[in-house]
């Protein structure tokens, strides 16, 4: 059975859409992922590299054949528009790009398969909505302010209620999408928790495997078996890399000390240094397609400004100070050094 997925990103974030993408066609071969490009250079890359199973499609044709959204995008922020674009893609891809699809689950860009997702597939049966929620450990409730729930992994059935609650999300965002938490909203992701409340056959995934990140992963031991990494008992299936950032050319902060959770050496070797490795591999398929180091070198959601020139030896204390500082954060456990085959 083929599996329906969607997502979106730009240029900057290619590495890792290829990165989702090689790991997705790995564990689940019979799949689709439906790109939104939201810039012009994502969309002529993609359609240059023609990979199986990656369908993109041009933020300007979603536009035309949405009006609505033209309209959003001129009274909020460009993140604020790409939050609203969330519900608007699933939908589009039920309705114009796959019209014979029996589902889509819509996945942030930034995650990763480490399983086949057939076990979230078979326990989401015949739900028509499938949400999964944070998992915050009780340290870090404060952040459901922002919602109990993620919207990395979204699921719709092609039946009443999924539609019903799809098009609902969709007017919601249209209306109100901003990046600020209100008492009852934040985002595209805090009106997830009102599904249940509003629609019928909501599922609440109980996976621990699925949607595995830096803000829950102080729930669980993490270990390795058979080549596999687990979550207590339960085979992780789908990280999201949620803040992950190169701090330099072999350094990378995960993001886990923001949420009191340090990479041990299975946290490290198990779970970022394949996903460091994609990112890599993804580079290295991009060369000649997209200028490396501007766009993505450090994985930056923006390019950075030029920096200004120092004197030579003001240059070399500065980098003294950042080499110090980075070998201090790497034997606190808060970074992470990649370096070929050896990773720490």
């Amino acid at each position: 059975m083929t599996r329906y997925f969607c997502t979106y990103f730009d240029h900057l974030y290619l590495p890792r859409g290829l990165a989702l993408h090689d790991s997705l066609r790995r564990h689940c071969p019979d799949s689709e992922l439906w790109v939104l490009c939201l810039s012009d250079v994502c969309y002529e890359v993609l359609k240059r590299l023609h990979l199986p199973g990656l369908h993109p499609f041009s933020l300007a044709e979603i536009e035309k054949e949405d009006a609505a959204l033209p309209v959003a995008k001129q009274n909020r922020s460009w993140i604020e528009y790409i939050f609203t674009l969330t519900p608007s893609l699933c939908l589009d891809v039920l309705e114009k790009r796959r019209p014979e699809a029996s589902h889509v689950t819509y996945l942030d860009s930034d995650m990763f398969f480490f399983a086949d997702p057939a076990p979230v597939f078979q326990e989401t049966g015949d739900r028509s909505i499938a949400i999964v929620p944070h998992r915050f450990p009780p340290a870090l409730r404060h952040l459901e302010n922002r919602g109990i729930h993620n919207v990395g992994w979204v699921y719709f059935r092609r039946d009443e209620h999924g539609l019903a609650c799809l098009s609902w999300w969709r007017e919601r965002c249209l209306e109100w999408c901003r990046d600020i938490v209100e008492p009852d909203r934040f985002a595209d992701q805090r009106y997830l928790d009102r599904f249940s409340k509003l629609f019928q056959n909501v599922a609440e995934l109980q996976h621990k495997g699925v949607n595995a990140a830096p803000y829950n992963l102080g729930n669980y031991t993490v270990h390795k078996r058979h080549g596999n990494i687990l979550l207590d008992e339960t085979p992780l299936v789908l990280y999201h890399f949620h803040g992950f950032r190169r701090v330099s050319r072999f350094l990378y902060d995960p993001n886990l000390s923001r949420y009191q959770v340090k990479a041990d050496g299975i946290v490290r070797r198990g779970i970022y240094a394949p996903y460091i490795a994609a990112l890599r591999y993804a580079e290295r398929r991009l060369h000649g397609l997209v200028d490396v180091p501007t766009a993505f070198s450090r994985f930056h959601a923006t390019p950075r400004a030029p920096e200004p020139k120092l004197d030579p030896l003001r240059h070399a204390v500065n980098q003294w100070r950042l080499f110090k500082r980075e070998v201090l954060m790497t034997i606190k456990g808060e970074f992470i050094f990649q370096c070929g085959p050896w990773t720490w």
